[in-house]
C-alpha cells in the first residue's frame, strides 16, 4: 500500500447497494451482492494509490463509487493508462502473484475489497459466481481489444468520439443522463489513456465543438448534442 493510506470504514455486514448491472452491462447484481458480502469497505482520497505496479496481487476490488485509473509508468518516465474503472467495475484480476499496473483514485473513491483466495474458495463452490467472474474477465479482455485498436488505428478525433461514448455509455449504469458526461479525470489523464498529448486532446475537444458535435459546458461537463455523428467517428 502506498503512503497514502486508505481508512477502513466498515466490513461487508454495513450492506453497501452494489451497481444493479456489474461491469460492461452484465446483469451480475446477485453475484456483486456476494462479493460485497465478502468484502471490507474501504475509501481513498483523490490521487491516493490504491496499490503499486509490482506489489502482491492479493486483492480483487469493486468500485462502489468515484473513479479509479489503471496505469503503468514507462521507462522514460511517460505513462500510459490502461483503463478507468467506474462504479461498478471490478479491478485487480491478474493471473500471476504481482501487479501489472498501479490503481490509482481519480476522484475520492469508495472500495469494495477482497482477497482474491476467499473469491476463488467460493467460486469454486458457487457457479453463478464462478460464471460472473468468467464474464467479466471476457469483458475485460473485450475492452483490452478495443483500447488496442483504438491506440493503433484511430485518429485523434476518432479516439476522443470513442472515449466520450464509451465514457457516457458506462456512466449510465449508475444513473446519468445519457448524452451528457462529467469528467473526473483531467485532460492530462484522458491524453495518456488514448496515447496523445493534453494540447491534442483540448484542440480535439474544441474541433468537436465547432462542428456541433459536443457541448463544452465547462471543463469537467460535456452534453454529446450528435451521438449519431460521434459514433460515426467512432466506427
Amino acid at each position: 500500500m502506498s503512503a497514502h493510506a486508505a481508512t477502513l470504514v466498515c466490513h461487508s455486514h454495513g450492506k453497501p447497494t452494489p451497481a444493479a448491472q456489474w461491469n460492461d452491462g452484465f446483469d451480475l447484481s446477485k453475484s456483486a451482492e456476494t462479493v460485497i458480502a465478502l468484502s471490507s469497505i474501504i475509501q481513498f482520497p483523490r490521487n491516493a494509490e490504491v496499490f503499486g505496479e509490482d506489489e502482491p496481487a492479493d486483492y480483487v476490488y469493486v468500485v462502489l463509487s468515484g473513479v479509479v485509473r489503471i496505469c503503468k509508468l514507462l521507462g522514460d518516465g511517460r505513462r500510459q493508462i490502461e483503463t478507468f474503472c467506474l462504479a461498478g467495475d471490478a479491478f485487480g484480476w491478474e493471473t500471476g502473484d504481482r501487479n501489472r499496473f498501479s490503481a490509482e483514485a481519480v476522484s475520492e473513491c469508495r472500495l469494495a475489497r477482497i482477497k482474491r483466495s476467499i473469491l476463488f474458495a467460493r467460486a469454486s463452490d458457487d457457479p453463478e459466481l464462478s460464471q460472473a467472474m468468467w464474464l467479466l474477465t471476457m469483458a475485460e479482455l473485450h475492452r483490452a481489444q478495443e483500447h488496442l485498436l483504438l491506440l493503433g488505428r484511430k485518429t485523434a478525433h476518432e479516439r476522443v468520439a470513442t472515449f466520450l461514448i464509451d465514457l457516457a455509455r458506462r456512466s449510465c449504469r449508475a444513473g446519468a443522463n445519457a448524452n451528457e458526461v462529467t469528467l473526473a479525470m483531467s485532460r492530462q489523464d484522458i491524453a495518456d489513456y488514448l496515447g496523445l498529448t493534453i494540447e491534442t486532446v483540448s484542440r480535439t475537444l474544441t474541433s468537436l465543438e465547432e462542428s456541433a458535435l459536443i457541448s463544452l459546458v465547462s471543463s469537467r461537463r460535456i452534453v454529446l448534442k450528435d451521438r449519431c455523428g460521434l459514433r460515426r467517428l467512432d466506427a
